[in-house]
C-alpha cells in the first residue's frame, strides 16, 4: 500500500501516509497536498522565496545591507544600520530568522529578511 505514495519533499522519508486530501510524513511532520506540487502552499518547486525589506528576491551568496540598528544579546553594541553582510545563506530558521550569515566583528548570526536590503 505504501509503495505508491511519494516520498516526503522535506526530508525524503519513505514512510508517508495519506490523511484525507493530504500526504503526511511521520518522520519530520511535513504535510503537503495530494494534488501535486503546484498546490504546495505557495512554494515554487519546493524552494521557498525569501524577500528583503523592499521586496527584492534574495538568493544564497547575495550581499545585503542592514536597514536599521539591531541589538545583539550579549554584546555592548549592536549592528549599525548600513552594515554590509556578504555571502548569505537562506535557511528555514526559528522565529522568522531566515538568513544565516557571518557579520564582521560579531561572528555567525541569523537575521530576519525584513531587516536587510539587497546590496
Amino acid at each position: 500500500m505504501n509503495e505508491n505514495l511519494p516520498p516526503c519533499p522535506a526530508c525524503s522519508g519513505a514512510y508517508t501516509y495519506e490523511l484525507g486530501a493530504l500526504y503526511v510524513c511521520p518522520t519530520c511532520g511535513h504535510e503537503w497536498s495530494a494534488g501535486g506540487d503546484a498546490a504546495a502552499g505557495g512554494e515554487t518547486g519546493g524552494a521557498k522565496v525569501v524577500k528583503d525589506a523592499v521586496g527584492n528576491v534574495l538568493a544564497d551568496g547575495d550581499t545585503v545591507t542592514v536597514v536599521r540598528t539591531l541589538k545583539v544579546k550579549g554584546s555592548p553594541g549592536g549592528i549599525k544600520a548600513g552594515t554590509k553582510v556578504r555571502n548569505i545563506r537562506l535557511v528555514d530558521g526559528v522565529d522568522g530568522h531566515d538568513i544565516d550569515c557571518k557579520v564582521d566583528g560579531f561572528g555567525p548570526l541569523q537575521l530576519k529578511s525584513s531587516v536587510v536590503k539587497k546590496a
